[in-house]
C-alpha cells in the first residue's frame, strides 16, 4: 500500500525528517510542524537506514559465538541461584528459629515467674479466709467464747477469758480495717515488646548493621583522572571499607568484567582511563565478611582528549594593572582600576575599552588535547579559545586600543556584529560567555534566529584543540557535551587564549590527584 501522511491525508509521503525519524509529505515541510527541521530524500533514507540496519545484523551474526558463550553462562547462572537461594532459605531459617528458641526460652522463664507469684498469693488469700471463717457463728473462734461463756466457775472462766478477749479484739480489728492479703492483679508481669518490636519491624536481608552508599553526582567529577566521592544515608560511617567497582560502557567490548578497588575512605580517584569513552560506577560497604548491596551505579564520561595541563602565563602580554592572577597562576580576575578611569578622557560615547588577554604558558603543536574552566557567574563578559603563535603579537596589539562592542566580532551582546559572519582572519578563534550565558558565534551554518544561540553557561566548560585536524570544540565539562565545534587554523603553535572585560573572573581545572582526595576528606 502506498504510504500517506497522518497530517495530510490526500498527500503521499516523499520525505523522511531526519529531526523527528519519521517520513513527511511535501506539505509538512512547507508549512507544517516540520517546516524548519532537516530533510532528506526518501531514497537516501532508504539506503541510509538499510545500510545501518544491515550493519546491526552483520554485527550480531558476527557475534554468534559471543552470544552462545553468554547463554552457557546464563545457563551456569541459572543454576548458581538456585543453589544460592536454597542456602539462604536455610540460613534464615536458621536465624528465625534461633529466634523462636530465645523467645520459647523468654516465654517459659516468664510463665514460670507469674506461677510462681500466683501460688504465693493464693496460700496467703486461702490463710486469711480460713481466719474469717473462723469468725462465723458455731465455727472457730465465736464458738469457742460462746463455749467459754456457758462456764460458771469463775476462776476458771477469768483464766480462759482473759487470752480469749485479746484474740476477739484483733478479729474485731481485722472486721474494721480489712484488706486482702495478696493483690489479685499482675501488673508487674506484664512483657514490654515495644523496643523488641521495632528492631523485628527492620529486620530484613539488606541492613546487617550496613547502609547501602550512595554516590554523590555533585562531588564526583571525570577530569585527568575520576574522582567518585560516596555517603551514607545515615551519615554514619558504619562500614570497615568500601569497595569500589567500575567497568567501561562500549558495546563492542568482549568484556564487561567490573574492576574493584577496596578503599578505606569515602572517595576515590581512578587513573587510566580511556579517552572519550563513558564509564559506569558503584560502591558497596563491608563489615568484616558481611557486605551491603551495590550502590545505583552512576556513569560519567571522560574527556575528549588527554587533559592538558598549564598555568596563566604572567609574562606574554600580562596586563598587570587590568588583570589580577593567583599565586598559583590558576585563576585570573579583571579589575577597574585608576588608569582604567584615566584612559576614560579619550572614550567616547557608546564606546568601551576593548578586552584583556590572557594566555596559557603550554602551546601544542600537535595531537588532541583538553582542558576546562570554570567561569564566575557575575562575569558580565569573556572570551575563551585558542591563538596561534603566529598572530600573539597582533592579539596583544590590539589591546592598546579602544572599540566599540558594535564592531566587535560577536560580542554576545545587543550589537550590529549579530548579523556579520564569523571572520577567520581575525587572530584568534574565541567564543564568548557572560551574563551566566554561551552565545555560538554567527556562521553561515549558524541559527539565524539569535535566541537559538544562547545557551546557558556549564558551570565547568571544556576545550577540545585537534591540532593535526585543524578542529577545536567547546565542551560542557560536566557531561562532555560538546556545543560548538568549528575549524581553526592550526599552521602555529596553539595557545589556550582567555579575555576578560568587566567584572569577570575564570578559575583553571585543576588534575585530581592523591593530595587533591586527601584534603577533600580532611575538609
Amino acid at each position: 500500500q502506498i504510504l500517506m501522511c497522518p497530517e495530510h491525508e490526500m498527500e503521499k509521503v516523499n520525505m523522511y525528517c531526519e529531526i523527528c525519524r519519521r517520513p513527511v509529505c511535501h506539505l509538512c515541510k512547507l508549512g507544517g510542524g516540520h517546516a524548519n527541521h532537516r530533510v532528506t530524500t526518501m531514497n537516501t533514507a532508504y539506503k541510509t537506514l538499510k545500510e545501518k540496519l544491515s550493519k546491526d545484523i552483520e554485527y550480531l551474526i558476527s557475534k554468534e559465538s559471543q552470544v552462545k558463550s553468554h547463554i552457557t553462562q546464563l545457563d551456569l547462572l541459572l543454576k548458581e541461584t538456585e543453589c544460592n537461594s536454597e542456602r539462604a532459605k536455610e540460613e534464615a531459617s536458621q536465624k528465625f528459629e534461633k529466634l523462636f528458641q530465645v523467645l520459647e526460652e523468654r516465654k517459659s522463664v516468664a510463665l514460670l515467674a507469674i506461677d510462681a507469684s500466683k501460688n504465693l498469693r493464693l496460700e496467703k488469700l486461702q490463710a486469711q479466709t480460713e481466719e474469717y471463717q473462723g469468725l462465723l457463728e458455731n465455727n472457730g473462734l465465736v464458738g469457742y467464747a460462746q463455749e467459754v461463756l456457758k462456764e460458771t466457775d469463775p476462776s476458771c472462766f477469768v483464766q480462759t477469758a482473759k487470752q480469749l478477749h485479746v484474740r476477739i479484739q484483733k478479729a474485731t480489728e481485722s472486721l474494721k480495717s480489712f484488706r486482702p492479703a495478696a493483690e489479685t492483679t499482675f501488673e508487674d508481669f506484664v512483657v514490654d515488646i515495644a523496643k523488641q518490636e521495632e528492631i523485628l519491624d527492620v529486620l530484613s536481608f539488606h541492613s546487617k548493621g550496613i547502609e547501602i552508599p550512595e554516590i554523590n553526582e555533585e562531588q564526583s567529577r571525570m577530569y585527568s583522572k575520576a574522582l567518585i566521592s560516596w555517603e551514607c544515608p545515615g551519615k554514619t560511617d558504619s562500614a570497615d571499607f568500601y569497595v569500589l567497582g567500575y567497568r567501561k560502557l562500549n558495546r563492542e567490548e568482549e568484556s564487561v568484567t567490573w574492576q574493584e578497588v577496596e578503599v578505606c575512605s569515602k572517595s576515590k580517584v581512578i587513573a587510566d582511563l580511556d579517552d572519550d569513552s563513558s564509564y559506569a560506577f558503584r560502591v558497596r560497604g563491608y563489615k568484616g565478611s558481611i557486605c551491603s548491596p551495590w550502590s545505583r551505579e552512576v556513569i560519567l564520561r571522560t574527556p575528549p582528549a588527554p587533559v592538558l595541563s598549564f598555568l596563566f602565563d604572567d609574562k606574554c602580554g600580562y596586563n598587570s594593572e587590568h588583570l589580577l592572577l593567583n599565586s598559583r597562576r590558576t585563576s585570573v580576575e579583571s579589575r577597574a582600576g585608576i588608569s582604567l578611569l584615566l584612559g576614560s578622557e579619550r572614550m567616547q560615547a557608546g564606546c568601551y575599552t576593548t578586552l584583556d588577554y590572557i594566555i596559557g604558558n603550554t602551546g601544542i603543536a600537535k595531537g588532541k588535547h583538553f582542558w576546562a574552566f570554570r567561569v564566575e557567574a557575575y562575569s558580565y563578559l569573556v572570551k575563551v579559545g585558542v591563538v596561534s603563535s603566529n598572530k600573539i603579537q597582533k592579539l596583544f596589539h590590539n589591546t592598546h586600543d579602544t572599540t566599540s562592542p558594535r564592531y566587535e566580532q560577536d560580542s554576545g551582546h545587543d550589537s550590529g556584529s549579530e548579523d556579520a559572519f564569523f571572520d577567520s582572519s581575525q587572530p584568534f578563534t574565541l567564543v564568548t560567555l557572560g551574563m551566566k550565558k554561551f552565545f555560538i558565534p554567527t556562521t553561515p551554518a549558524a541559527p539565524k534566529d539569535p535566541a537559538s544561540r544562547i545557551l546557558p553557561l556549564p558551570s565547568c566548560l571544556g576545550i577540545c584543540l585537534d591540532s593535526d585536524k585543524g578542529r577545536v570544540g567547546f565542551y560542557d565539562a560536566g557531561c562532555m557535551r560538546c556545543l560548538y565545534e568549528c575549524k581553526v587554523d592550526c599552521s602555529g603553535i596553539m595557545y589556550p587564549a582567555f579575555a576578560l572585560m568587566g567584572s569577570a573572573a575564570i578559575h583553571l581545572e585543576e588534575a585530581f590527584t592523591a593530595k587533591y582526595r586527601e584534603y577533600n576528606n580532611d575538609i
